[in-house]
């Protein structure tokens, strides 16, 4: 029935199950699951099947074999199954998944890959930017499919863990180093991931999605994201006057605020507030006017604007493209 349970959940949209994996890192870890699951469930019924068998031999009145001969056969059993099987078991699963599960999620040589991103997690969400390239992104990340990916994790304040868990396992951005993983997908899609490592009141709000491109529609997504903005309006002024400009950068502009994310192609996303709001322009305004009550603790001031500069402000974001 935990199986069942366990295929039904990972045959669910949008989930974060590592049992659904889309990666060969993420397959391997799924399969060493598999295998510790089943050899658990046959250790609890080697377990269960001596003590009956004990019982079963209590309750009979008489025996052919002395006491001695039955201390010397349960010192046996208990030496045997229960000393040194499970230590040449553990042995055994911790050798073949550091060699052939650990070696295999370990993130490619800088010289091997063609990519590189670095990832810095906030309080609460999270900054993606292409080494060599002027492109930031916020929350939403994409690379190419069937492409090794390096990915360099670091974060600007406590610690957070990275974890996409169809196409790796987690790993951790620690103050002052970085640490870095691959990220590998076998199919075109759009893979959740999260922060999983409790970080402060938003935790459960710090997700993100990786995005996995043909080829060919990354290399135009990647020179899109490249480009400085080109919106304008009166919804520019606003911008620059209501503080926005002091916490967000638009690239092309005189705003190069580093405290929220980057809104140079913002209209380019899914959502807002990693993954807490669908990017509309409604949720856009319910964002802008009352962060507060959507994600309470973020460092988004609920900005005091209404009417035609509030219309305003919200008609250039949506410009941003």
């Amino acid at each position: 029935m935990l199986a069942v349970f366990a295929a039904v959940l990972a045959g669910c949209g949008d989930q974060q199950s590592a049992l659904a994996p889309k990666s060969h890192a993420s397959t391997d870890i799924a399969s060493l699951f598999w295998w510790m699951m089943g050899i658990s469930w046959a250790g609890l019924a080697l377990v269960v099947g001596m003590m009956v068998f004990a019982w079963r031999r209590a309750r009979r009145r008489r025996t052919t074999a002395g006491p001695h001969e039955h201390e010397r056969v349960g010192f046996a059993v208990v030496i045997g199954a229960g000393v040194i099987f499970p230590i040449v078991l553990v042995a055994a699963l911790f050798v073949i998944s550091d060699i052939f599960v650990i070696q295999t999620t370990q993130a490619p040589a800088k010289s091997k890959t063609r990519l590189t991103i670095v990832v810095t997690g906030h309080q609460w969400w999270w900054e993606a930017r292409y080494q060599g390239t002027s492109a930031v992104t916020a929350n939403e990340i994409h690379i190419p499919v069937r492409t090794p990916v390096r990915v360099e994790v670091q974060t600007a304040d406590v610690i957070h863990s990275f974890w996409v868990p169809r196409l790796n396992r987690t790993i951790d951005a620690m103050p002052g180093r970085r640490n870095a993983i691959e990220l590998y997908a076998d199919a075109v899609g759009r893979y959740r991931g999260q922060c999983d490592e409790f970080c402060g009141l938003q935790h459960a709000h710090m997700a993100f999605y990786v995005v996995a491109d043909p080829p060919n529609v990354f290399r135009r997504w990647l020179a899109s994201q490249a480009k400085p903005a080109t919106a304008s309006g009166p919804g520019k002024a606003v911008f620059m006057s209501a503080s926005c400009a002091n916490c967000h950068a638009i690239r092309g502009t005189s705003a190069s605020g580093p405290v929220g994310p980057d809104l140079t192609h913002l209209q380019s996303r899914t959502t807002i507030g990693a993954l807490t709001l669908p990017n509309t322009r409604a949720d856009l305004s319910e964002w802008i006017t009352d962060s507060q009550h959507v994600k309470p603790g973020n460092q988004m001031p609920d900005m005091r604007l209404h009417g035609a500069l509030l219309n305003a402000l919200l008609d250039y974001l949506e410009a941003l493209k």
